[in-house]
């Protein structure tokens, strides 16, 4: 099993990170238990772009003309004033706000929700995934996933792959030309998906098994073509760079729902970065 270059890190002493996302020349991701969106300059310093979410569970993502969407009890997008804005009422179908995003070539947004509460000690109970279209529309999409978590679009529009971390496995959906989602099928099964990333081989980086502290390259099958130990479970990762060929991770210490606080309080986040051979592609 072949293995990435080394792992630099670039930045430190975060609380959590998560939802990377390479835009418009650097790298952006969510600063949770902070509540900031920070990016990353090329010397490795972060800038707060724009104030960010309470708590866990929220994620950003940009619209076609480059306002930005983060989630959470409803979805939010940020004028070119600074201001924010509710951009669709998601309540109908994400009925405890929603988490991950992404948006694809087409300006379609999706955006899923787990449906319990986690961090409380909900009972677990199907997860949903909602579109919402240019014109405004929201529609439930998908249901009865186990934990949605991170998502992707191939650059053709055609598919959307969807992490279910409660199930340990990568589902995927072919994308109809009204965004509908439709022939679900298991992409990869028996590992432990987070936050995820596409590659133009069309494999998918994210973590290995449930709790292991790593991100590894899968196939769709399941195959591990490519695997980097970590000190830290890796919440998210992100293929960007100038050629999307560096492999950005955000890791941190996870004590489990009951001791998150104690988890932000230590701060153990970081964002690392590593290179490897096969670029990204599509959304985010």
């Amino acid at each position: 099993m072949s293995e990435a270059g080394s792992v630099r890190v670039l930045v430190d002493g975060l609380a959590i990170g998560e939802s990377p996302r390479w835009h418009d020349g650097r790298l952006w991701f969510s600063h949770w238990g902070v509540g900031e969106v920070l990016a990353v300059e090329p010397d490795g310093r972060c800038v707060v772009e724009a104030p960010g979410r309470p708590g866990l569970g929220w994620a950003t993502a940009w619209l076609p003309d480059g306002r930005l969407l983060v989630t959470g009890e409803t979805l939010l997008r940020r004028e070119p004033d600074g201001s924010f804005v509710e951009h669709a009422d998601i309540s109908g179908v994400c009925t405890r706000g929603c988490s991950e995003i992404v948006v694809d070539g087409r300006g379609n947004i999706y955006v899923n929700s787990i449906e319990f509460d986690f961090l409380g000690g909900g009972e677990p109970t199907g997860g949903v995934i909602a579109l919402i279209t240019p014109d405004g529309t929201v529609r439930r999409v998908a249901g009865d996933l186990a934990f949605p978590n991170g998502m992707v679009v191939t650059p053709d529009n055609g598919t959307l792959i969807v992490g279910e971390s409660f199930a340990s496995r990568l589902t995927a959906f072919d994308i109809a030309d009204d965004g509908t989602l439709a022939n679900r099928r298991t992409w990869a099964d028996g590992i432990g998906p987070d936050g995820i990333t596409i590659d133009a081989d069309g494999a998918i980086w994210c973590s290995s098994a449930v709790g292991a502290k790593d991100c590894a390259r899968v196939l769709e099958g399941g195959e591990i073509t490519d695997r980097i130990e970590l000190e830290h479970f890796c919440f998210a990762c992100m293929l960007g760079g100038p050629d999307r060929r560096t492999l950005f991770m955000l890791t941190a210490e996870w004590l489990g729902p009951e001791h998150v606080d104690e988890a932000l309080a230590r701060r153990t986040g970081r964002v690392l970065a590593t290179e490897v051979d096969v670029p990204g592609i599509g959304w985010p």
